[in-house]
C-alpha cells in the first residue's frame, strides 16, 4: 500500500509499504478514503521530536474511511461500516479511561521515555512519534486501528466526508479546549491562534453563548478568517506586548483563554534565540502572555502540545492571581457521540476549515506548503485516496450527477 513515511526533518515521502494485518483480537483494518495533514503533525515535519522518530515511521492522525476487517473481538464494527478514525488510542479499562479521561490511559503506551520524562505514560497516539507508542498513522490507504470499538466512530454514508474528517480531531480538540476553561454562556476569551483548532474553538464558544471573542494571530489571513467568523481579531505581530494590550482593550481581563497556537509559537526574541539554539525546547512566551491577560480567578487551557520544558515561566502571577491551569490531549471517545449528532443534525459543520483539496500521492508537497503558511485559502486540505475517489465516481453514478470540477457533494 502506498503511505507517508517520515524520513527526517522537513523530509516526507510517498513510499510502499505492506498492508497492515490484525496482530490483537481487538483491532480492525481500515480502507482509508479522505485523510489530512494534522498542525500537530508539524512538529514532526519540522524536526521538533526527531528523537523519538525512526526512518519509515508512518505518519497520520486524522482520516476517515471502511472497515475491511475485524478481530475477534470487535463488537461495534463490521466490514462495510464507514467510520471515523479517533487518534487517541484508549483501553476502555483503566481508572483513567473508566474516568473518560481517555488521553491519560495507563495501558496503550509502552513508551518509557514518556514514562522517564512525566513520571507516567501517556495513551498512545497514531502515526505521533514513539513517544506516544510508536503507533503506524493512517495518511496511509490502509490504518490498522488498535482497540477498535473505541477508536472508530461509526458514520452515516449519506454525510459529506469533509465534516466527518473534521471530526476526526480538530472539534474534538477544539470542544476539550473549552471543557478545560470551563467556557460559559456571557464569557469574555482569547484564543491565541486562528489555525483550523483556533477557529474551531472560537466558533464552538459562540455555539457555548460566549460574549466576545478574541482572535489572536499574526497570519492576516488567518486573522480575516476570525473577523468573518465574528470574532474580534487581534495581530500579535502588531502588539508586541499582547497581555498589556488585551488588558488595555478589554478592562478586568479575559474571563477565559485558550492556546491554540503551539509551543513554536514565539513573540519576543529571547525565546526565539533559545530555541534556536537549543536551550528552550517549549516556548512560554504566548503563556505569559495569557496568564497576564487573564483576570483574577479566570481559567486558562493549554492545547497547543507542549512536550518537555519552558524557562521564564511566570508561575508567580499565576499563583497569586489564582488562575486555573488545564491542559492535555482531547477525550474525543467522550465527546464524540454529541458532536456527531450536532452534524447529523445540520448544527455543526466542520467542512469549512477544508480550504482545497488534492491526491493523497501529493502530500509531501502539502506537507511543505503547510509549514510555509501557503496552503490555497491558509487551514487545511482535504487529501482523498484512490478509494476515496472511486467511492466518489460511484456515488455521484448511483445519482445521476455530473461532476466537472472533482469537488464533494453531500451524497
Amino acid at each position: 500500500m502506498k503511505a507517508a513515511r517520515w524520513m527526517g526533518t522537513r523530509e516526507v515521502e510517498i513510499g510502499v509499504v505492506p498492508k497492515p494485518t490484525i496482530t490483537d483480537p481487538s483491532d480492525a483494518i481500515v480502507q482509508i478514503t479522505h485523510c489530512t495533514i494534522c498542525g500537530s503533525d508539524l512538529h514532526l515535519y519540522e524536526g521538533d521530536l526527531n528523537d523519538a522518530m525512526q526512518k519509515g515511521d508512518i505518519l497520520g492522525q486524522e482520516a476517515i474511511g471502511f472497515v475491511e476487517e475485524v478481530g475477534p473481538r470487535v463488537k461495534s464494527l463490521k466490514p462495510g461500516d464507514r467510520v471515523i478514525i479517533l487518534p487517541i488510542i484508549a483501553c476502555g479499562s483503566c481508572d483513567y479511561c473508566q474516568r473518560q479521561q481517555y488521553s491519560l490511559c495507563d495501558v496503550t503506551n509502552p513508551s518509557k521515555e514518556m514514562e522517564t520524562l512525566y513520571g507516567h505514560r501517556l495513551s498512545g497516539i497514531l502515526g505521533y512519534s514513539r513517544l506516544c507508542g510508536g503507533y503506524p498513522g493512517n495518511q496511509a490507504e490502509y490504518c490498522r486501528v488498535p482497540n477498535a470499538d473505541l477508536s472508530c466512530v461509526k458514520a452515516p454514508r449519506d454525510i459529506d466526508p469533509r465534516k466527518l474528517l473534521g471530526l476526526t480531531n480538530v472539534v474534538t480538540t477544539a470542544w476539550h479546549a473549552l471543557e478545560l476553561a470551563e467556557v460559559q454562556a456571557g464569557d469574555i476569551i482569547g484564543v491565541w491562534g486562528c489555525g483550523p483548532v483556533g477557529l474551531s474553538v472560537q466558533r464552538l464558544a459562540k455555539l457555548r453563548g460566549a460574549k466576545k471573542i478574541y482572535g489572536l494571530d499574526k497570519d492576516p489571513q488567518r486573522l480575516r478568517l476570525a473577523e468573518e467568523f465574528g470574532m474580534t481579531p487581534v495581530d500579535v505581530g502588531a502588539n508586541p506586548e499582547i497581555g498589556d494590550y488585551i488588558l488595555s482593550i478589554q478592562p478586568g481581563g479575559l474571563d477565559r483563554a485558550i492556546e491554540a497556537s503551539g509551543f513554536r509559537s514565539t513573540q519576543k526574541p529571547p525565546h526565539a534565540a533559545m530555541r534556536a539554539i537549543g536551550l528552550e525546547r517549549d516556548s512560554s512566551d504566548t503563556v505569559a502572555a495569557i496568564i497576564k491577560a487573564t483576570r483574577k480567578g479566570g481559567n486558562v487551557a493549554l492545547i497547543g502540545d507542549f512536550f518537555y520544558t519552558t524557562h521564564d515561566f511566570p508561575i508567580g502571577p499565576m499563583m497569586q492571581k489564582a488562575l486555573t491551569i488545564r491542559g492535555g490531549q482531547a477525550w474525543p471517545q467522550k465527546y464524540h457521540p454529541f458532536l456527531l449528532d450536532l452534524v447529523v443534525q445540520g448544527k455543526l459543520d466542520p467542512s469549512w476549515m477544508f480550504t482545497y483539496e488534492d491526491e493523497f500521492e501529493n502530500i509531501a508537497d502539502h506537507y511543505r506548503k503547510f509549514a510555509q503558511h501557503e496552503v490555497p485559502g491558509g487551514l487545511k486540505v482535504c487529501l482523498v485516496t484512490a478509494f476515496g475517489r472511486s467511492e466518489r465516481m460511484e456515488a455521484s453514478s448511483d445519482m445521476g450527477i455530473i461532476r466537472e470540477d472533482g469537488g464533494f457533494v453531500t451524497l
